[in-house]
């Protein structure tokens, strides 16, 4: 790019005239087209040709021949497995990355809410109310796990882990956290400011993923925020929930390939695990004979934990560091490392 020829950015997603007009005031010379569009193919040739910048959903991504000038993808979700099964996102010359960093809000949120719902039996008060019946405040049925003094495991410990953390400390709970790399217990991805654990100091202790059982064992409550790959498919199996804690609470937040759902229900009929708040399923929207919508220990939101009505804004705010850090040559926030997934 030369240093007077606009950098040439293309959106496929819709945008506000606000977020365009911010973009615009916040990152000089750039020449910004946005073509909402399904598919690659309908967008005319001369655009994708221009293009060195593209902001997408993910899906429907062009090939290199279409798009030869393009150097750099940012993805609007956190998630980039669909980006992947597109070769230019793992082609030379090109960067991905993703929009990790900007959910954690709401999904903490939700995390603890579905915490707070476990831990004081909600499934048990909603089920009586259904069946019109009132449960004795004397009963064992009904007696809380209170968040403070509990133990909590959050497994994969991204932004998302790390903000469910830094909410947890203010409730005297103590966070046992599980990622990939325990030597790298600090986070350099984006973040917006006041959010999530960047030093890593809201854990008690790390572990890496082969030590899961460990400690499995000792978690009152899990909360499985790993991204999906290959490695991690299923990685919640009846070995997994055997190793839980009798009746720990169960929070995926995630991706529904994380864990096998026949394992799963057998966990939660057994009473291995005592109740389970989910939001993800192998398959969406979760079909109608699947058991999981019938157990009474468990409930089921429709992958709803990341939705927000200011969700754009945050992934814009973040393309736009981004975009001031490309213009000037440094290193881009959530470069995702395509041989592992994330």
């Amino acid at each position: 790019m030369s240093e007077n020829k606009p950098l040439e950015v293309l959106s496929t997603i819709d945008l506000s005239e606000a977020q365009l007009e911010y973009i615009k005031s916040q990152v000089k010379n750039i020449h910004l087209t946005v073509v909402s569009a399904k598919e690659a193919a309908n967008l005319p040739k001369e655009v994708w040709e221009k293009a060195e910048v593209l902001l997408t959903s993910g899906r429907n991504l062009p090939t290199r021949e279409q798009a030869p000038a393009l150097k750099w993808i940012q993805v609007s979700f956190a998630g980039v497995e669909h980006a992947l099964e597109y070769p230019i996102s793992s082609a030379p010359g090109v960067l991905l990355t993703s929009a990790s960093g900007v959910r954690v809000s709401q999904l903490g949120e939700y995390a603890l809410m579905a915490l707070l719902a476990l831990s004081h039996k909600l499934p048990k008060t909603i089920q009586a109310q259904r069946e019109k019946k009132w449960l004795p405040n004397s009963s064992d049925v009904l007696m809380p796990q209170e968040l403070r003094e509990s133990t909590v495991g959050i497994v994969g410990y991204g932004s998302i882990g790390r903000e469910i953390a830094r909410l947890l400390y203010s409730f005297g709970a103590t966070v046992l956290a599980a990622k990939r790399n325990v030597m790298q217990p600090e986070d350099s991805s984006y973040n917006a400011q006041g959010l999530g654990d960047p030093k890593g100091n809201y854990f008690r202790r790390l572990y890496p993923i082969e030590g899961l059982p460990g400690m499995l064992k000792e978690c009152d409550f899990v909360v499985l925020t790993l991204p999906l790959t290959k490695e991690t498919y299923h990685l919640f199996d009846d070995k997994m929930f055997e190793a839980m804690k009798p009746g720990a609470g169960f929070v995926n937040i995630a991706r529904g390939g994380l864990v096998d759902e026949v394992a799963l229900v057998s966990a939660l009929k057994s009473g291995r695990i005592g109740g389970a708040v989910l939001d993800v399923f192998e398959q969406e929207p979760l079909p109608p004979e699947s058991p999981l919508w019938s157990l009474p220990n468990v409930i089921i939101t429709p992958h709803v934990s990341g939705i927000s009505p200011k969700l754009m804004d945050a992934v814009v705010e973040l393309f736009v560091q981004n975009l001031q850090r490309y213009q000037a040559g440094e290193p881009l926030y959530n470069i995702v490392d395509t041989s592992k997934g994330y």
